[in-house]
């Protein structure tokens, strides 16, 4: 991977990260383009660090209380969201990878996204409960979408917003909490994946610095895309992003029916 590949993919890492089209399924997409398939998980995960620290910097009041408070309510209802994605990521690596790599149902995941949003927009304008009123039920059901996303193309952002939504959570707390559960969730896999560096199992193939330059412009468009789609949570709707993944899951099924893909 060269360094042009990695800004790009960074680029498209931070922009779908924090929109309900599913980054990981995007980058499925650029790394096939590249001949970059065989990366996989470590590549997708790599290119997460940059977008954690958007989201830390976006959300900088509330991570500073989780460190002043450790063992606050917001803590513990961050774990209990992350528990569901962190068992089913430990106990499944090997399909997930296998998954990623091959991206044999990428198609049909991003049109159940898109049926999933386009549900969840009904929603939307229902939710009268705010942050304060945030349940463990809530984040146990909210978290149990998080797993199912870490299937390539279900888009996690998507998912748990779209549970926030039928919880009758408001959207500000929607967009709240979705992306405060992104940190842990990707933390925790950066900390996985990242252990691949230091055994040398992939450093020849991608390289430190092709790294380091996707992480970086992940993070420059994550800051910006998880600003825009906050406002746009605040009066838009999630049909355009149902659309436009489901025009693109057909094109994907298309292509490997073919043998494009």
């Amino acid at each position: 991977m060269n360094d042009w590949q990695a800004i790009l993919l960074g680029i498209i890492q931070g922009i779908t990260e924090f929109l309900p089209i599913s980054s990981t399924g995007h980058l499925y997409l650029g790394r096939h383009l590249f001949g970059l398939d065989e990366a996989g998980l470590f590549l997708d995960t790599m290119l997460h660090i940059g977008t954690l620290f958007a989201v830390l910097a976006v959300y900088g009041d509330d991570v500073f209380e989780i460190i002043r408070r450790p063992f606050s309510r917001l803590t513990g209802l961050l774990v209990v969201g992350t528990i569901p994605a962190a068992g089913l990521g430990l106990l499944l690596e090997d399909f997930f990878e296998e998954i990623s790599r091959t991206g044999v149902t990428v198609g049909y995941e991003f049109l159940l996204t898109g049926f999933i949003l386009w549900v969840a927009d009904r929603w939307r304008d229902q939710g009268r409960r705010e942050f304060s009123d945030l349940t463990y039920g809530d984040a146990v059901f909210i978290g149990c979408f998080q797993a199912a996303a870490i299937m390539p193309a279900l888009s996690r952002s998507g998912l748990t917003i779209a549970a926030s939504f039928l919880r009758g959570l408001d959207r500000d707390t929607a967009a709240r909490f979705s992306f405060l559960l992104s940190i842990p969730a990707i933390g925790g896999g950066v900390v996985l994946q990242g252990a691949k560096l230091f055994t040398g199992e992939v450093r020849e193939s991608i390289g430190l610095m092709p790294l380091l330059l996707g992480a970086i412009f992940s993070g420059l468009a994550g800051y910006v895309a998880v600003r825009w789609m906050i406002g746009l949570l605040k009066r838009g709707s999630l049909k355009w992003f149902a659309i436009y993944v489901w025009v693109l899951g057909l094109f994907i099924i298309g292509a490997q029916v073919s043998g494009v893909f």
